[in-house]
Parts: structure tokens; sequence; C-alpha cells
């Protein structure tokens, strides 16, 4: 499964709004936490079919500020987020972003 990068608002926006269960992950390139957490995301993909994106945190901040003011969520990287229906069914961070955290979520 292929990850989107997400680089502006209309792109992040257009994501949302796609049917389904899908992930988004927002990760700081410069965070030794956030490079484990984008691997177990990776990993994960690997074996699951899920739409999936990734928003980079200082390249993109219009875009992760967006994120934390449209679902009323408080920024934090890495972070990860189940989004179905246009809602954020699920969000975790830092050291909690596992292959089974995220198999789990999107399992229910």
């Amino acid at each position: 499964m292929s990850i989107q990068n997400l680089h502006s608002a209309d792109e992040l926006e257009q994501y949302i709004a796609k049917p389904g269960k899908k992930l988004l992950f927002k990760h700081s390139t410069t965070c030794p936490i956030s490079a484990k957490a984008f691997e177990e995301f990776q990993t994960y993909l690997k074996d699951n079919d899920t739409d999936a994106a990734v928003v980079l945190v200082i390249e993109d901040r219009p875009v992760s500020n967006k994120i934390a003011e449209d679902f009323g969520i408080k920024h934090e990287s890495p972070q990860i987020f189940l989004l179905e229906d246009g809602e954020v069914r699920w969000n975790t961070s830092h050291w909690k972003i596992t292959q089974s955290s995220i198999k789990e979520a999107v399992s229910q």
C-alpha cells in the first residue's frame, strides 16, 4: 500500500472526504520517536490494505495545524488518526503507535 503525502489544506480535505477507513500519520522528520513510529506504520501497511497518508509536521506546518484545529485534538508528533466518514474514530501518539495498536483500531 502506498502512502499519500499531503502538502496542502485542499489535499487534506480531499483525503478526509474519501469514503471508508483511512489512516493519517503526522510525522516529524527530526524526531527519533517519530522515526520509530513511522516504521511501525509502514510495517503495518505492508500487510494491510488500508488507505494511508502522511503529513510532515515541520515541512507542512499549516496542514499539521489544520488537523489539530479541524478535529479539536491537541497536536502531537508523532501522531496517528483513524478516520471514517470525515471523523476521527481513534488516535494515539508517540510510543503507543505500534503495528498491533493500529491493527486493533482498524479492525474495530
